[in-house]
């Protein structure tokens, strides 16, 4: 300390400061970037995550986020900054706080065809929430701390700063001097905002609830904050309302629960669509309203009453015109809620819901017990429920990876916890990554397919490097299984080689494992699902599980209304 009590640091210092007042431990990169920052993140005890491509560094900074509410943050030079923005679209649609850290050569580099060099706002500007050029040391404090606040305030993005020079940053390091007092203030991050609803709104969608007979609510990843599953259960149980939820927010309260409904939209199973077109009122809670959570719209009916809570004011109302909105944390809104109004009980509703449930389940046994070679892919889903730890983290990739674990993995322990991708296929297994390493202590489960796990298996590498004990399971079936009943349909009266649009070589990733130095296991007979998972997680190191599965397993379609 100066003796004008000013603290003076160098560029490099004050960001490593920053992320270690956030309380982030790993960062995520791929080199060359910042480089004397990364240094300063080592002296700190702060872990830095090579990956093996811009793609994946996103995609663990995602993972990472995702399991801890924290800050992701990742890193890219000039030339990979098209790369690192193609990772964050799986953040933004998830409403996950990302930071993402690009360099750019100086001014008079800028727009005379230098060297790899492209202007990167443009490729941010859909995929974040907020951005800022970093040109010169004395804006460094307030471009990261605004940058901080914009991923975490309303609805939670992805944020992006561009700094001057690539490598060898002048921003780094240049010595940066701010009043001790000041400094601290910009190292510390803010306190989140818990903003209640407005006491007309609740009044009015109080009226709504105690009118309604059949009232489901449908919970998304827009609710995913700490205490949301104890708020959801005091709703629920107070006023008797069945909870759906999006395909992400499937684990936000136990499936176990007696008013957990299970998933609707495209990725549902046939029931849940069809009573959740039954019910006279649905709520919203941290949802979107999207066209894959309604199926385009049509469930429920457009003019179906409806109270959505959310902390965008935008979302309110915005495809259904019958709307109550609430606008505020969803926390916050539900336990506003549950101390405004007094009890009610929907028995036969909820008791309808319940069978309808129960009834499918028991319609699927012959397939989720089914000891057929290969094995089905719905029996993988579901024997995973019994293998899972009570403290288990379920990171599920998109497409049927997404609809297996949605409809037929059970989650039935408060401290268990899924999470799948946005729509990024390939997402799983660089995100499981990032997951791991914000949950060292809790066993992390990848759920992935063959054609998922060809997009990043590199990262195979960085797993053994740092010795990151995930267990990833690949439902191999040597092709892109979503795809195969549509193809199938184009072929049918077609002379032609559909292998070219959706079939892979064989591949063993048992066997790609042990190459990489991870241990291997395959499991071709049904039977031996559950007890290799469970071995697997038992030896606390990395592991693939190549599960020999059925290219023509296809879920029931899900129901839409005529």
């Amino acid at each position: 300390m100066t003796a004008d009590n000013k603290t003076s640091n160098t560029g490099a210092e004050f960001i490593a400061d920053s992320v270690q007042g956030l309380g982030i431990d790993h960062v995520f990169f791929v080199d060359a970037v910042l480089r004397e920052t990364l240094v300063a993140l080592e002296k700190r005890g702060i872990k830095r995550i090579l990956a093996h491509s811009e793609k994946s560094a996103a995609y663990m900074a995602d993972g990472f986020a995702r399991a801890t509410g924290k800050l992701g943050v990742c890193m890219a030079q000039s030339v990979g900054a098209a790369n690192l923005a193609a990772g964050l679209q799986d953040a933004y649609l998830n409403r996950t706080p990302v930071l993402a850290i690009t360099g750019k050569k100086d001014a008079m580099h800028q727009y005379r065809n230098s060297y790899q060099e492209v202007p990167h706002a443009p490729l941010y500007e859909s995929v974040t929430k907020y951005q800022a050029d970093v040109d010169e040391i004395d804006q460094l404090p307030y471009l990261l701390k605004q940058a901080v606040r914009s991923a975490f305030t309303g609805t939670k993005r992805p944020v992006h700063l561009d700094f001057m020079h690539y490598r060898g940053s002048d921003i780094e390091d240049a010595t940066l001097q701010l009043p001790a007092g000041v400094y601290a203030q910009f190292v510390t991050p803010d306190a989140a905002d818990q903003a209640p609803a407005s006491e007309a709104s609740l009044a009015a969608a109080m009226s709504r609830l105690v009118a309604a007979e059949r009232p489901m609510m449908v919970v998304g990843m827009g609710a995913d904050e700490a205490g949301i599953a104890d708020a959801l259960r005091q709703f629920a149980e107070k006023f008797d309302v069945p909870i759906a939820t999006s395909v992400g927010g499937r684990s936000l309260i136990e499936t176990s629960h007696p008013l957990h409904f299970g998933v609707v939209g495209t990725y549902s199973a046939p029931y849940a669509n069809e009573m959740l077109f039954d019910a006279d009122l649905v709520i919203y809670v941290g949802c979107h309203t999207g066209d894959q959570i309604s199926c385009d719209w049509k469930i429920p009916a457009t003019a179906t009453p409806i109270i959505h809570i959310d902390i965008d004011p935008a979302e309110l109302g915005r495809n259904y015109p019958n709307t109550c909105g609430l606008a505020g944390h969803p926390v916050k809104v539900l336990e506003q809620l549950v101390a405004a109004g007094e009890a009610q009980s929907r028995a036969a509703w909820t008791a309808k819901c319940a069978k309808a449930q129960s009834d499918w389940v028991a319609s699927y046994q012959d397939i989720i017990t089914s000891p057929q070679q290969p094995i089905r892919a719905e029996r993988l889903a579901y024997d995973l429920s019994d293998a899972l730890p009570d403290d288990a983290i379920v990171v599920a990739d998109t497409g049927f990876s997404a609809t297996w674990t949605a409809q037929l993995t059970e989650f039935r322990k408060p401290t268990q916890q899924y999470i799948r991708a946005a729509g990024s296929l390939g997402w799983a297994f660089p995100a499981a990554v990032g997951v791991k390493c914000g949950q060292m202590n809790r066993p992390v489960i990848c759920f992935t397919g063959d054609g998922a796990m060809h997009y990043h298996s590199s990262e195979l590498e960085t797993v053994r490097r740092w010795n990151i004990p995930l267990i990833t399971i690949v439902n191999n079936n040597s092709s892109l299984g979503q795809g195969l009943r549509s193809v199938k349909q184009l072929y049918k009266d077609r002379d032609g080689n559909l292998d070219d649009l959706v079939n892979f070589h064989p591949i063993n990733f048992a066997e790609l494992a042990e190459v990489y130095g991870i241990k291997g296991m395959r499991v071709e007979r049904a039977e031996d699902i559950v007890p290799t998972i469970k071995k697997a997680i038992e030896l606390g190191e990395p592991v693939v599980i190549d599960v020999v599965t059925d290219a023509d397993c296809n879920p029931q379609p899900a129901w839409i209304p005529a």
